[in-house]
């Protein structure tokens, strides 16, 4: 026998999270489904916490359309439910004259996104903001934040329920058959698989999205993009700095480079750095000390090497649509793939702990109109 429900949603991470919210608010009728044995143990809890200006994105990107009105989203929600959030603002820092062309460039990007409260910081002026601070000329982002990342997805989660959604834990989708009318899923829940039929599925399953969408009967395979996975690592910091925000240099290739955050007690960390790696592992490098602190030292020349010690590691789902050499968010839906009822989301990694009130609202249009 088949068990049948309006609407599942698969992956309850922040962003598979805030779509079933989104989706239940509106009134489907929600099952979310996740593999792990609670929210947001993967993507969602293995990054900076932190909430994004909406700076770095293309014009045109999903990124830069859902960075900062989800920002402002955020903040309101946050302030709302009483989640522990700060916005503490960020310096992104040229730490040498060769750098400054590439900070202006940022500078510009930020402003066409709709970023209006930038300032651009002349060399006296870090001294003067953060005199312990090396940078040749800086960009001041004040509605850069902190947020509580767990308070956040319990809050999300307690929406769904109050709405009637209900989440099921430890159940794993190994495939969906696509049939007329509905979506048939085939789960496995601590080993006793069974199915269950929906009209709509959102596979919001990070990692594991890509994996899932090649189970769909029926899906494209063009509709399916390249992906890569790149490891952050990030290293605490023992000890009080002198700083009150977050320090970022210019980004590298494949991330925002080596940056401090700060988490809700003013404590230190800094990562991540960039790994491109085949498989999924959280192991931490202890040997990438050294690299880390000379990172950090090209801004913040004090650190102190044996203060550093490994942290923790996240993976970043890099995908690129069809055509582009950027990794954006996706969001596949059945105009772009001819399946009824069903919203491919692929490539959703940072800002998409910042943008994710946004992100499910754009998921419900995709999905709805």
């Amino acid at each position: 026998m088949t068990a049948r429900v309006d609407c599942i949603v698969v992956g309850a991470g922040v962003v598979g999270l805030a779509v079933a919210r989104q989706l239940a608010i509106f009134g489907r009728e929600i099952l979310l489904l996740e593999a792990a044995g609670d929210i947001g143990t993967e993507t969602s809890s293995r990054n900076s916490e932190v909430i994004h200006a909406g700076i770095y994105y293309p014009a045109g990107s999903q990124k830069a359309a859902l960075c900062c009105p989800g920002k402002n989203l955020l903040y309101n929600y946050c302030a709302d439910r009483g989640i522990d959030h700060k916005r503490c603002g960020k310096l992104i820092v040229a730490t040498e004259e060769t750098q400054i062309p590439g900070l202006q460039e940022i500078l510009h990007t930020g402003r066409a996104n709709g970023v209006s409260d930038l300032a651009w910081l002349s060399e006296a002026d870090v001294a003067t903001k953060e005199p312990a601070l090396k940078a040749s000329a800086a960009i001041w982002s004040p509605s850069t934040g902190i947020v509580d990342s767990h308070q956040l997805m319990l809050a999300l989660l307690a929406d769904i329920e109050a709405h009637g959604g209900t989440i099921s834990f430890h159940t794993r989708v190994t495939d969906i058959l696509t049939t007329e009318g509905e979506l048939v899923l085939t789960v496995d829940n601590n080993n006793a698989p069974y199915r269950v039929a929906a009209s709509s599925v959102v596979n919001c399953a990070g990692l594991g999205a890509i994996p899932l969408a090649r189970s769909i009967s029926g899906l494209p395979s063009s509709s399916i993009p390249s992906v890569e996975f790149a490891k952050g690592s990030y290293f605490s910091y023992m000890g009080q700095t002198p700083f009150d925000c977050l320090v970022y240099p210019v980004p590298t290739p494949g991330g925002l480079g080596i940056h401090l955050t700060l988490d809700q007690a003013g404590q230190a960390r800094f990562g991540p750095d960039v790994e491109w790696v085949e498989e999924i592992n959280y192991d931490v490098n202890a040997s990438a000390k050294s690299k880390f602190a000379q990172a950090v030292a090209s801004y913040w020349p004090a650190v102190q090497t044996e203060r550093l010690s490994p942290a923790y590691s996240g993976i970043r789902v890099k995908t690129k649509p069809r055509g582009s050499n950027y990794h954006d968010f996706i969001f596949s839906g059945p105009k772009d793939h001819g399946i009824k009822g069903l919203l491919n989301m692929f490539g959703f990694e940072s800002p998409g702990l910042t943008s994710c009130l946004a992100i499910g609202q754009q998921a419900l249009k995709e999905l709805c109109g």
